[in-house]
């Protein structure tokens, strides 16, 4: 982008040292294109002395720099304010005018009125501040190329060039695409801003309800403009993505016979002397356009296909003849869509992250294929030719390696990822390379589609995922990578038409997910592992929207693999504008494909996939993931702005199924569990849940009578719940989870299995929900669940028609709507053992089992693929699909110990419970998580003989935790050789059941405790 962008970028690196830092607006560093006009403010502090806490703020904003002082702020001075407040401030200031940059610090007193400190000045961008598509565009219109036809070969480019007469000052261009687009200013592709230096957007501006929104970003080009002092010129490349093709099937705006791509753009440039320019897409200004150049084809799902022959050196740039070009015209999306609002996109885009690169570990080059007679599934296997084949990393991740035609080599990059890859090639013009990409390599089993080394394809279903390329010749080689697509991979498949030298290739990893947030690392290797495979995952399906998974013919925003998984996306990165964006997506999809314009939706955006009933678990993302982020950020903005929408989707289903307090009914289920429960008893409990969580907001957001409404709701729903559900026959309490079949259309399953009573799934959300009546039958639930999950030879016994039967002790047999919930409640009800054994088994089904069989990303199913087996059914069979992921959740908030407090949202409060592993296997945990507060630590470890826990944790300034901790008396627990109990400004709120507790002001600890 700009070089001013990159320096203001590191001095806000910088600017973390000082005692007031971490400037936010909108929750984001210095934004460009903000659209709220109440923006929200914050910032964090720090301080050496324990117990500091913040008294008062005063913001101060202005046109300028110079102008932050009290006396001279020209646009806000809060004043002097007295409050603790530093996360989500709102604006309250006169009107914030359009393209306008604004300058702003806080001054911070501490609770005494002794000055902490002045933060260094922050900035932030106003974009157009309109939702229309018409205020601030200056008749900018949506325009493509005159007389193409739709899905004709050919990626539309579009370009005008316009003449300036002053020196300039500064330059923004705004630009959207019905579809998505590469921009270009002067010769050279827009970039944005990362880790120092710039980097390349993918397939902005994202995925939307193109019927309800668009997108358009903002950029600074003030350098790109500049290059050419007399000159601006605009191009773009567009490109079908999300718009218009079979991903978009069902949706509104679907057209089988094709969408006309469009562009609207705006490239403001304010002269030095104080006037302004302006061009625009429109059809009189001198746009030109040509759909035949090099971008021959794309689609999200299959590919693209680049000629290389058919460039076009310097059409972005001043000068070039575009006379045999084809002129534009008006596209009428406003026409067909009118009520469609175009919205700046709030938060990071999602772009290429240069540190994730990942280079080959191994290539192979095969020349046919030999044993398909004598081999298990008649397939064969690859014949390798050892002379071109590199198997050491460090030599692969460079070497370069030549095939011909009827030459296969394989590239693995060691790391299942999203992206594209960039490849370096040489070879004569025509010559056509087909680049395959895939998770998983074929082995000898029944699943496998191909020969044993080849590339497994057979989960991608329709998808074709291939990047195509036809060489120009280029005697210096040429490089490329695909813009218009991507893909999920780690090994890619190279075959060409002609003899080609691949002299380099790359996997470029894409993602939304930018700034990592929080980390969990143990002693145990296999636990980190899925622990990264879990960050990669969200690496991966982070993607402009929270999809299920990256590779195959779907790449949706699942609103129930996001809802589970939500809070861990949470501590790994900062997702909260990603999930509220997501959010308002939901919404959109509940007015256009809900049920009575009321239900949330299965998929968010777009009609594709969406069932129009049974949509529990699901559909409560609505409400889920509004609660989640507010818990997480502490910013109710989310939960306010979604009321209307939530209390919709609940005072629907209470019309559905009126006095019987039932849910809506599940088409999904417990998605994918081993032991099956009851597809309309999930309902039942996730109407609890939302009802519940529906309670809480509406007391954070002043609505108290609403509050207590759907507290008796959930009265009623439990007591419901527990008439239908809860036996008490012959003793013992049983949980019902029999009534009624498990999902009706998941695919790949027994439909010869029955629902089980007292599954897993059952018994942990009766025990989440406490849709018990008595203690002794919370006690026996709890039995309940850790005789299944122990699964030993008398349980094995007494259930001989169970599941269970097939697997093996200490494993889980939860699907989609148990994992997140799974080792959390076997904590809270005193059972960390079991938790930590679940953790560590990697036997199936289990975390590790991925693990144990060479995962670098969680797996949709627990039997996707095993060295002893093969591959799991293919009809639903991701191997990077995050949902299981949840356990992450676990390992913050209880393994290490950094949890939320929910009376207290956003970490303002928060607990501190490190629970050790009773297996001795985990000796050493170090959590981080950086809260809106600060940075969190907690870190534990056991020494060699397991006699001494020492434990440190860092409490943010600002902040205070109370620390749980398992001791034999409040005196075992020590900050050197006095008892934490007794230590200054630290409360000992008591000793019960073997664990001490201690309010804790913010500061930094280190405390020991003889275990024995």
């Amino acid at each position: 982008m700009t070089a001013g962008t990159g320096v203001a970028a590191e001095a806000s690196r910088h600017a973390q040292r000082g005692p007031v830092s971490g400037l936010t607006l909108e929750h984001r560093t210095d934004p460009l294109g903000m659209d709220a006009s109440r923006p929200r403010f914050g910032w964090r502090t720090r301080s050496a002395t324990r117990g500091w806490s913040q008294g008062a703020y005063q913001i101060l904003l202005a046109t300028s720099p110079d102008r932050l002082t009290s006396s001279r702020a020209d646009v806000w001075n809060s004043g002097r304010v007295r409050s603790c407040d530093s996360v989500a401030v709102r604006y309250d200031g006169k009107p914030l005018r359009a393209s306008t940059r604004y300058h702003w610090t806080v001054t911070v007193w501490d609770a005494e009125g002794r000055p902490a400190g002045t933060a260094p000045a922050a900035f932030f961008e106003t974009g157009l501040l309109s939702a229309d598509g018409a205020t601030g565009w200056d008749g900018a219109q949506w325009i493509g190329m005159k007389g193409r036809t739709p899905n004709s070969p050919g990626a539309p480019m579009l370009r005008k060039q316009s003449a300036l007469d002053k020196r300039i000052r500064e330059a923004r261009l705004y630009v959207s695409a019905l579809g998505v687009y590469e921009a270009y200013v002067n010769g050279r592709q827009v970039t944005v801003p990362q880790d120092g230096a710039t980097t390349t957007e993918l397939l902005p501006p994202g995925s939307t309800n193109y019927d309800a929104r668009v997108n358009y970003m903002t950029y600074d080009v003030t350098d790109l403009v500049t290059r050419e002092r007399a000159q601006a010129t605009l191009g773009f490349v567009l490109g079908n993505g999300w718009y218009n093709g079979r991903i978009s099937d069902g949706s509104t705006y679907y057209s089988p016979d094709g969408n006309a791509l469009a562009v609207k753009a705006k490239l403001l440039i304010r002269y030095a002397d104080g006037t302004s320019q302006t061009v625009v897409t429109g059809t009189d200004g001198g746009w030109k356009a040509t759909d035949t150049g090099p971008y021959r084809a794309d689609d999200i799902y299959d590919g693209q296909t680049y000629d290389a022959r058919r460039e076009l050196p310097g059409w972005t740039a001043h000068g070039f003849d575009d006379s045999a070009w084809s002129d534009v015209e008006r596209v009428a999306f406003d026409d067909k869509f009118p009520h469609a609002q175009l919205l700046a996109y709030p938060g990071e885009t999602a772009r290429f992250m240069h540190r994730w690169d990942r280079r080959p570990r191994s290539i192979t080059v095969a020349t046919g294929v030999t044993g398909q007679d004598g081999s298990p599934n008649g397939r064969g296997r690859i014949v390798v030719d050892p002379d071109r084949t590199v198997t050491d990393p460090a030599k692969a991740s460079s070497a370069p390696v030549t095939i011909g035609r009827g030459e296969t080599a394989v590239f693995d990059l060691g790391q299942n990822m999203v992206g594209v890859a960039r490849y370096s090639l040489r070879g004569p013009a025509g010559a056509k390379v087909e680049f395959r990409f895939g998770e998983m390599l074929n082995d000898d089993s029944a699943g496998a589609d191909g020969p044993e080394g080849s590339l497994y394809r057979a989960n991608l279903r329709s998808a074709k995922a291939t990047s195509t390329y036809i060489l120009k010749g280029d005697r210096h080689g040429e490089t490329h990578q695909d813009s218009l697509t991507f893909y999920g991979f780690r090994h890619v498949s190279v075959t060409t038409t002609d003899t080609v030298t691949v002299t380099g290739l790359t996997g470029k990893v894409a993602t939304s997910a930018i700034r990592e947030t929080g980390t969990v690392t143990t002693n145990d290797p296999d636990v980190n592992q899925l622990a990264s495979n879990i960050r990669w995952g969200q690496r991966g399906n982070y993607l402009w929207v929270p999809t299920d998974c990256p590779q195959r013919d779907e790449r949706l925003g699942w609103t129930g693999d996001t809802q589970v998984f939500a809070t861990t996306g949470l501590y790994n990165v900062d997702a909260g504008v990603f999930l509220s964006h997501f959010q308002d997506t939901v919404v959109d999809s509940q007015a256009v494909y809900g049920m009575d314009k009321a239900q949330f939706t299965g998929v968010a955006p777009t009609g594709r996939y969406n069932f129009p009933g049974g949509g529990s678990g699901w559909a409560d993302a609505g409400v889920i993931v509004p609660w989640t982020v507010w818990q997480m950020t502490g910013d109710a903005t989310v939960v306010k702005d979604n009321w209307p929408a939530m209390t919709r989707y609940l005072d629907w289903i209470q019309e559905q199924t009126g006095d019987t307090y039932a849910g809506q009914g599940s088409l999904t289920g417990d998605w994918l569990g081993p032991q099956k429960t009851s597809a309309q008893m999930m309902s039942d409990v996730y109407y609890g849940y939302s009802t519940r969580l529906m309670a809480q907001m509406a007391r954070a957001i002043g609505r108290t009578g609403e509050g207590e409404t759907y507290d008796r709701l959930f009265a009623r729903i439990k007591q419901a719940f527990i008439a239908k559900y809860l036996s008490t026959e012959g003793g013992t309490v049983t949980v019902r989870s029999s009534l009624g079949d498990a999902s009706p259309i998941e695919p790949g399953s027994d439909p010869d299995q029955k629902t089980e009573d007292d599954s897993q799934t059952a018994l942990l959300w009766v025990l989440n929900l406490g849709f018990y009546e008595t203690e002794a039958q919370r006690r026996t639930l709890v039995a309940h669940l850790a005789d299944n999950i122990g699964n030993d030879a008398a349980y094995k016994a007494a259930h001989p028609n169970s599941i269970r039967v097939r697997y093996a002790e200490n494993t889980l047999s939860v699907g989609f709507l148990g994992v997140n919930v799974l080792a959390p409640v076997l904590t809270d009800e005193g059972r960390a053992d079991l938790a930590y054994r679940l953790l560590h088994q990697d036997a199936l089904p289990s975390w590790l089992f991925s693990v144990k069989n060479g995962a670098t990303t969680v797996w949709e199913r627990w039997n996707s693929y095993s060295e002893e087996d093969g591959f799991g059914p293919v009809g639903m069979n991701s191997f990077n699909h995050y949902a299981y992921g949840a356990i992450m959740e676990w390992m913050y908030a209880y393994m290490a110990g950094i949890a939320r407090d929910p009376d207290s949202p956003g970490f303002k409060r928060f607990l501190l419970q490190p629970h050790i592993d009773p297996t001795g296997r985990i000796t050493r945990v170090s959590g981080v998580y950086e809260s809106p507060y600060g940075e969190i630590r907690s870190k534990w470890s056991v020494d060699g003989e397991g006699r001494t826990l020492v434990y440190d944790a860092v409490v943010p300034a600002n902040s205070e935790a109370t620390l749980r901790l398992p001791a034999a008396s409040a005196d075992a627990v020590r900050e050197g050789r006095t008892p934490l109990a007794r230590t200054a400004g630290v409360w000992f709120l008591g000793h019960a059941d073997g664990v001490a507790s201690y309010r804790l002001p913010s500061g930094r600890y280190r405390v020991t405790r003889r275990l024995r």
